[in-house]
């Protein structure tokens, strides 16, 4: 194999050269412009060249510190020695098949992890797709074979994809749903415990959440007409919003007393990215169903659904797969994430990056009174920024302090249904020395505000 210019080989530290984005990567964005959909965004292009650790080379030299983890997907760092390995020799062997046709080992070897590593004790099955949104669409599919029934829950603030079915269940609607419907229908939304947000008090918000929710599906839809709850258990695009404690565990009992199939769509939580497997365990929820995508395969497209195997076992033989769900290359690479997670303990990384990250930017908390909320856990952590003295929403000031973190060499997101909140994504194999520079940037860039 040849020597590696990225992943773990790659010099960890941050280094401005030139302005961010630089020449070479206007040019190519000029370029982009002319071949790529004018959809297609991009959240800060510098075009890479590599990645590894905790940090992205762009084309003109610089070194961006990473607090995106491509969206959670890199947890165990870009081009991990592992998931190169494993993908490597696959690639040497054969790139495809399609597992339908004929089917190989690799894919079973996941779904053989994906049992033991989902909350219960109960037999499973898996099946295996490309992207969060086909695992979401299938496990819906899945749910209605099951139950014979056709209504989906599904709760505010929360995203599930970018397919007709799954923008459906997403809550927000720009960028996501604007101009694309009419969509799906048997879809119903209901109250999330945000505390944050909660009218009468984060102490009251999981009883009066629950409440509401349960009370809604009862008497707007009939709990007997519902084959799915869908639930992030953090969520994700709608602001890494953990529900009240309490809340899971009731909508999940609602669930089972009711032969509701309860679907943990944990795409961006899962694979240690909070500080356990799944974000699911905290509260001791078992799901009938689990979706997992973006962190199981360290970069390479893969996704899975996750159940009771007599739940998984209701569709029809040939009503389930795809082209390239499961793809070889992508299983080889799942299997050698999972095994550098095990390795390296990175459950145990992410809950020292929550305790660093939550002193600093509790800190921080302090000093600006527009930071309004601090939450989240492991390395799945955001602030939520308001006016000043209000809850109102201030989108400008949370993509003024993205922007300024972008031009000093921190890659950030934003999200939350109103624009306004700043999540942090680090790859979770982050040394502990860019971190904290990483935090250093974010510091500085409110203190320009």
């Amino acid at each position: 194999m040849t020597e590696l210019s990225g992943g773990p080989s790659l010099p960890q530290e941050r280094r401005v050269v030139t302005a961010i984005p630089g020449p070479k990567s206007q040019e190519l964005l000029a370029r982009k412009n002319a071949a790529v959909a004018g959809g297609v965004g991009s959240v800060l292009p510098v075009f890479t060249v590599r990645a590894g650790g905790g940090v992205i080379e762009d084309v003109d030299g610089n070194s961006l510190i990473d607090f995106g983890s491509g969206i959670a997907v890199t947890s165990v760092g870009s081009s991990a020695e592992a998931v190169v390995r494993r993908a490597a020799a696959q690639l040497a062997d054969f790139t495809h098949t399609c597992f339908m046709v004929t089917p190989y080992e690799g894919y079973v070897e996941v779904c053989e992890e994906l049992a033991r590593l989902t909350p219960g004790d109960h037999a499973k099955k898996s099946a295996l797709f490309n992207s969060g949104a086909e695992a979401v669409e299938n496990a819906v599919k899945i749910a209605r074979s099951y139950t014979k029934r056709q209504a989906v829950v599904v709760f505010d603030h929360g995203y599930h994809g970018r397919t007709n079915l799954t923008m459906a269940l997403t809550a927000k609607n720009m960028p996501y749903k604007q101009g694309f419907g009419p969509f799906a229908p048997e879809v119903y939304r209901v109250p999330l415990a945000y505390p944050y947000r909660w009218p009468t008090g984060p102490e009251h918000c999981a009883e009066e959440a629950a409440a509401q929710a349960i009370d809604q599906i009862s008497k707007q839809i009939g709990a007997e007409n519902v084959a799915a709850i869908v639930i992030e258990p953090v969520l994700g695009e709608g602001g890494f919003i953990e529900p009240a404690k309490g809340f899971l565990p009731q909508i999940a009992e609602f669930a089972k007393a009711h032969g509701i199939v309860f679907v943990a769509d944990e795409i961006q939580s899962g694979f240690c990215r909070t500080g356990q497997w799944f974000a699911c365990e905290d509260e001791g929820i078992v799901p009938d169903l689990i979706t997992t995508a973006k962190g199981i395969a360290g970069g390479l497209p893969l996704a899975a659904v996750t159940g009771r195997a007599e739940i998984m076992d209701a569709a029809h033989s040939g009503g389930l797969g795809g082209t390239y769900g499961g793809n070889p290359v992508a299983c080889a690479a799942a299997l050698g994430a999972i095994e550098t997670m095990r390795e390296l303990d990175l459950n145990a990384k992410a809950k020292r990056i929550e305790e660093v990250m939550k002193g600093r930017l509790a800190a921080l908390r302090e000093k600006y009174d527009i930071i309004g909320d601090l939450r989240g856990r492991g390395a799945m952590i955001a602030i939520e920024l308001v006016k000043s003295g209000t809850k109102d929403p201030d989108p400008e000031a949370t993509a003024a302090v993205a922007k300024a973190c972008h031009s000093a060499g921190l890659l950030v997101l934003t999200c939350g249904t109103y624009g306004n909140v700043l999540r942090f994504l680090p790859p979770l194999v982050i040394g502990e020395d860019l971190l904290n520079e990483g935090l250093d940037i974010l510091e500085g860039a409110f203190a320009e505000l």
